[in-house]
């Protein structure tokens, strides 16, 4: 498969084949166990602390009071003395089932398992059924995958890289992003991540020259080397279809076999 290589002004330059790796079949099922596999390698295991609940002398009176045979605190002239303690039942006592540290938070995955997740995710990005399911607009891109020149990897100015991505037909999708900002729903507003964003396009570049600097400002948009691609990056939360613009050395970078 052939496709045209654009220039900043979004004229076609030259054509170009396409990696095979664009041919690969759509394994969403491996794709997803990479991206669980990359989100759970962040986890760290945290647990309760053994003694917690237990730092007690309570015990129980034994049968004919009246009472449940659960523990008490000692003594007579404590506020809490001859109330509930150490069972999971009792106010400030132990946990029935605490966290434990050594708990498997993380989902495997073999090495051929996840190179075959990002080839997958890599041919993903070509198709424009999955790449509109995923809510990016592409009513303006001609074709994927949106190849750009070189030159591309040298911007350092937003408005420079704003003024190429309008005429390739990106920029629409990162206004989309920029008016996706909502409240998050559930706990989390209060642990810091109170708000929530869409993702939008992707930059795939052989050598960061500078592109990194001058898209950093622009909210959901992602520069990565063809180098650190992994299935996170290339469908977030598991759906595959990110729109993605590759530049010309990428794709070359790509012919070289760099997952196989």
């Amino acid at each position: 498969m052939k496709i045209q290589v654009l220039s900043l002004k979004g004229q076609p330059l030259e054509e170009i084949e396409l990696p095979p790796v664009f041919d690969m079949e759509l394994r969403p099922d491996v794709i997803r166990r990479a991206v669980l596999a990359a989100q759970t390698a962040r986890l760290q295991p945290w647990g309760t602390d053994k003694m917690a609940g237990k730092r007690t002398s309570a015990e129980t009176w034994g049968k004919g009071f009246g009472v449940s045979r659960v523990r008490r605190v000692k003594g007579t002239k404590s506020p809490a003395a001859g109330k509930g303690a150490l069972s999971p039942h009792t106010v400030g006592g132990r946990r029935a089932h605490p966290p434990k540290v050594e708990k498997s938070l993380r989902e495997h995955i073999n090495k051929k398992e996840r190179r075959l997740a990002i080839r997958s995710a890599i041919a993903a990005t070509k198709e424009k059924k999955l790449v509109a399911s995923r809510g990016h607009v592409i009513n303006h891109v001609t074709e994927l995958p949106v190849v750009v020149s070189d030159e591309f990897e040298g911007m350092r100015k937003a408005s420079e890289v704003k003024s190429v991505l309008q005429k390739l037909g990106l920029w629409n999708d990162v206004e989309r992003v920029n008016k996706s900002k909502r409240v998050r729903a559930g706990r989390g507003k209060i642990r810091g991540r109170k708000y929530k964003r869409a993702v939008g396009p992707l930059i795939v570049v052989n050598e960061d020259k500078g592109i990194g600097r001058g898209a950093r400002n622009f909210p959901g948009l992602g520069v990565v080397r063809v180098t650190g691609l992994n299935a996170e990056v290339l469908a977030p939360g598991g759906a595959p279809g990110r729109l993605t613009l590759w530049t010309r050395g990428a794709i070359q970078k790509l012919a070289g076999g760099v997952f196989t």
